[in-house]
């Protein structure tokens, strides 16, 4: 991702694009939003329904505490206004996959108000290149079911598994201008999501979702007419999304046409988006309080108990990380994920140092685990063992080169490093006089490039140096090869 300014480029001249997401978020419970159904997903059809989930008569519906405190803990995390007081009010509408006829949401007093979120648009340099994204409303409201269409040839059934199930709609402002902040906010969104634990933020599973708001207009104009494109599963499909429809919007623009404010969406094989339907207003939903909720009142102690138990998020443990001396690249790179911040913070508790330690996961562990499409969870090679070979590095005991041999057969053996050394040989070796043994053979075997190095070819140092480490099978400590080196070679 970079920083430089976005546009679209038309027949009459560039063009802004202005970007806002609304972020559906299902939270992280056992239960339902207002009923005891279970929440897991790949259960059968319709196996998760309660009396209340399919709208039975005389049902009434009862908050559920776990999914207001995690929204609580969300609005927390992004340094929000927290209402203490908010209401649910009913959104009518009639859908197949909608039993009640209604969807209870928080139109106009949600629990969670303004707040931001904080982006950058450069990996190897995160303090450069930031931008501030502002969050205009955290609300709580139960998700649809869901239509599937592909069990018969000519009919379409319904499955309530996840009707009722607890969603945090995220919605941002319009301050995203290109798809690349569009896809830093939601990763970042995401990131901060999964620190709290209020979503697991598995977005091809549904659990995350975004619907991305796109308008054009000419520099210093107002706002255009915004379309909205539902329901987009991943980071890539969203900047995808920004990207097409921008262009679609201008094109449409400049060949005399006006953009219609509809809902639309992706086609991720053709790469494009498709008309869906005109897109409806508030007052098309005819909202009211919902007479069978009572406003919630959350108290001081409520909200102190939300406080206490948020983690270390990824801002101030990046910035923990820069303190210990790591770059903020590899600083960035441990902190997307939290599992990778954990397992390095495991690695940093052993006593570690923390330069060597980013250095190391964020290239050798990394690199081994992409490699082998292995994810940081299931990494054979643990934050304990990870220390004991950054040790025998550190002491000498191993070269980076064994080092990288030790590596290898932890990966494919879950074996300790100390052990792989004294079963395979593999220590370094600081002897000068089996060094200086060596460096003598491989100048005998060389004498016209001892000569041409004499002469003045002082690049042909590196290639004793490689001759020597080769002869030794990489053994040899190479700060004493370099000595030696320059010793006899003059």
């Amino acid at each position: 991702m970079t920083d430089t300014k976005y546009t679209i480029r038309g027949e009459t001249g560039d063009w802004e694009v202005v970007v806002g997401l609304e972020v559906h978020a299902q939270v992280s419970s056992n239960a339902k939003l207002f009923s005891g159904a279970a929440t897991a997903f790949g259960a059968e059809p319709n196996t998760q329904v309660s009396l209340i989930d399919a709208a039975m008569p005389g049902m009434l519906p009862v908050p559920n505490r776990e999914c207001i405190r995690q929204a609580v803990r969300t609005g927390m995390a992004i340094n929000a206004q927290i209402n203490k007081w908010s209401r649910f009010d009913r959104k009518n509408y009639f859908y197949a996959d909608l039993p009640q006829g209604y969807q209870i949401s928080q139109l106009f007093h949600p629990i969670v108000g303004e707040g931001h979120v904080d982006i950058s648009l450069d990996d190897k340099n995160p303090d450069a290149h930031g931008k501030r994204i502002g969050v205009e409303r955290i609300h709580v409201e139960q998700d649809a079911g869901k239509l599937m269409h592909d069990q018969h040839p000519t009919r379409s059934y319904v499955d309530l598994n996840r009707c009722g199930v607890a969603l945090m709609e995220i919605v941002s402002k319009p301050d995203m201008a290109s798809p690349a902040e569009a896809g830093a906010y939601l990763s970042k969104l995401r990131s901060i999501l999964r620190y709290v634990g209020s979503c697991d933020g598995n977005m091809d599973q549904g659990s995350m979702r975004a619907d991305v708001n796109v308008s054009v207009r000419k520099a210093g104009d107002e706002l255009g007419t915004r379309t909205e494109t539902k329901n987009v599963n991943s980071v890539r499909f969203v900047m995808a999304v920004v990207e097409q429809e921008a262009k679609r919007q201008v094109e449409v623009i400049e060949s005399g046409g006006r953009i219609v404010q509809e809902t639309r969406l992706y086609d991720p094989d053709r790469n494009e988006t498709r008309s869906m339907r005109s897109k409806e207003d508030a007052h098309d939903y005819r909202y009211f309080p919902d007479p069978d909720l009572l406003p919630l009142e959350l108290d001081e102690a409520f909200l102190d108990e939300c406080r206490a138990s948020l983690p270390e998020l990824p801002d101030a443990k990046r910035a923990r990380y820069l303190a210990l001396g790591i770059t903020p690249y590899a600083a960035a790179v441990m902190t997307a994920e939290v599992e990778a911040s954990r397992w390095f913070d495991a690695l940093l508790d052993t006593g570690a140092a923390p330069v060597a330690a980013a250095n190391w996961t964020t290239s050798e562990l990394f690199g081994a685990l992409n490699r082998t499409g292995r994810d940081i969870e299931n990494s054979p090679v643990s934050p304990d063992q990870a220390a004991e070979l950054l040790g025998l590095i550190a002491d000498g005991t191993l070269s980076n080169t064994l080092a990288k041999q030790v590596f290898e057969i932890m990966l494919e053996t879950g074996q300790g490093a100390a052990a792989i050394v004294e079963e395979k040989g593999l220590k370094q070796t600081s002897d000068t006089g089996e060094i200086e043994r060596v460096i003598a053979e491989v100048m005998a075997a060389n004498e016209d490039k001892v000569a041409d190095y004499r002469g003045g070819k002082d690049k042909l140092f590196g290639f004793f140096v490689g001759q020597t480490m080769k002869a030794m099978g990489g053994k040899a400590n190479p700060g004493v090869v370099n000595d030696v080196l320059k010793k006899v070679l003059g």
